[in-house]
């Protein structure tokens, strides 16, 4: 299928691994011209090097709604402005009700929350002026299920999802799409972070049998960027395996 991405401009928070990487390659490989950004200049720069197209790294730190705005004022400059924004960051935390501190709220808000609300502040605007424009955010399937120990990321990436259900609606008659895509378990770092040591049980538990594989996710995300999914939007789409047992 003809995706339409061909010169489209990109702009990918939090690139340089795991699930942003996946979608990096992916739309690299439809031939959008992309700008990604991440903390560790050296990973960045590992990354762009293993992607076939045009993918230009930026160093920014996506903690704070200051460095969000950054981020999509330098692709801007980079690309010469942003047609597709994919909204992503590192996930907070492990942590439940009693062992989470108050300021550890704010941390995870502004990484998870208020760095999509300022990254979109930032591109929406030239999005609605062309009246064409792709927003993703990148959430998890804990949105629709809370995750016990990970009371940071349920609280933070439900209100992301509240915020991109309501600015869809706002702007669809723009030529705007705006959609969340839920993972579940994906093979990347982020198991590790959270202590995941037997992969092979956490694939057991999954009706596929299997972790999700990055590159995968990406492929799903550039459908969603494409022509072809313009009447698509408002919509939260778990990429979980099969795992999640609920209707909606």
């Amino acid at each position: 299928m003809e995706l339409g991405l061909q010169g489209r401009r990109a702009a990918v928070a939090a690139g340089s691994s795991g699930l942003g990487l996946g979608v990096v390659r992916a739309l690299a490989g439809e031939g959008a011209r992309v700008a990604f950004c991440g903390r560790d200049r050296g990973r960045l720069e590992s990354a762009a090097a293993s992607i076939e197209g045009e993918a230009r790294p930026i160093v920014t730190d996506l903690a704070t709604p200051e460095g969000a705005t950054g981020f999509v004022a330098a692709a801007d400059e980079a690309l010469g402005g942003v047609d597709i924004l994919v909204c992503n960051a590192g996930g907070p935390p492990a942590g439940t009700f009693a062992s989470t501190p108050m300021p550890a709220y704010r941390d995870a808000l502004d990484l998870n929350l208020l760095s999509t609300v300022a990254m979109c502040e930032a591109a929406v605007p030239a999005m609605r002026s062309q009246r064409w424009g792709r927003v993703l955010v990148i959430t998890s399937a804990t949105v629709r299920e809370p995750a016990a120990n990970l009371i940071l990321s349920n609280v933070a990436r439900a209100g992301a999802t509240a915020f991109a259900k309501t600015l869809a609606r706002e702007v669809a008659a723009d030529g705007i799409t705006v959609n969340t895509l839920q993972p579940g378990l994906h093979d990347t770092p982020r198991l590790d972070d959270l202590g995941a040591a037997d992969r092979g049980a956490l694939a057991a538990a999954i009706p596929a049998r299997e972790l999700g594989d990055p590159d995968d996710f990406g492929r799903v995300a550039a459908f969603l960027c494409s022509d072809a999914a313009r009447f698509v939007t408002g919509v939260s789409l778990p990429i979980d395996g099969g795992r999640f047992a609920g209707l909606q």
